[in-house]
């Protein structure tokens, strides 16, 4: 399994006049822990992007346990439990500063070509590094 750190600031703009963070922002999280992940794995989405493949999101699940605030600086868990061939899924958990569970879930991207828009298999050059990891 692949696990990855963030951490994220709460900011004013997440947040109802409450100070808790909208619903809808959960998922921005997903993706900026899972952005930050494969950055840091050497597979920067941009590069992905030039070698002609493309990861749309196919799903997304969110549980929501307890609310993040305003001011808080979230830990976001990003885990990769196989290496990537027809689709990548990614489980994530948000801890908030306490060590609490503000929520888990997972995306699953798919793998399509940049030009025709077909799915295609996780390129081998993508797969290669995943392996690395893994062994």
């Amino acid at each position: 399994m692949l696990r990855f750190e963030h951490f994220l600031d709460v900011r004013y703009y997440e947040t109802d006049q409450m100070g808790i963070v909208h619903h809808s922002n959960y998922i921005r999280y997903f993706e900026c822990g899972r952005v930050a992940m494969l950055k840091d794995l050497g597979l920067p989405i941009e590069n992905i992007e030039e070698a002609g493949v493309m990861l749309p999101v196919v799903s997304v699940e969110c549980r929501y346990k307890v609310p993040a605030r305003l001011g808080e600086t979230l830990k976001i868990i990003s885990m990769i439990d196989e290496v990537p061939r027809a689709k990548l899924v990614i489980r994530t958990e948000i801890f908030n500063p306490s060590g609490q569970l503000v929520c888990e879930g997972q995306v699953v991207l798919g793998f399509i070509n940049s030009l025709t828009r077909r799915p295609v298999r996780c390129p081998d050059s993508l797969v290669k590094v995943f392996e690395e990891h893994f062994n």
